[in-house]
């Protein structure tokens, strides 16, 4: 990953931009010698979004597990059956 400072980032946008859509490879943003933001293309974001929904599901349903929120097979079975009608 490489880094630049917050004034290259305002110098150099178009191009620090077009080098991230093709490189897809993250870029720190520094200002004062300290991290500010990353930045990264498009398709990485949203991959990371999808994934992110994706673990928080698993997180609720490990949640669910333990507060003895659950149902058996048949009854799931039942409530998906009557959900996809």
């Amino acid at each position: 990953m490489r880094t630049e400072l917050v004034t290259t980032l305002k110098r150099r946008a178009t191009e620090i931009i077009a080098e991230l859509e093709t490189e897809r490879d993250p870029v720190l943003i520094t200002q004062r010698g300290r991290p500010a933001a990353y930045l990264v293309d498009v398709e990485t974001y949203e991959q990371a979004q999808r994934r992110l929904a994706v673990l928080e599901g698993i997180a609720r349903g490990e949640r669910a597990i333990e507060d003895g929120r659950v149902v058996s097979h048949t009854e799931a079975k039942k409530r998906m059956a009557r959900w996809l009608s």
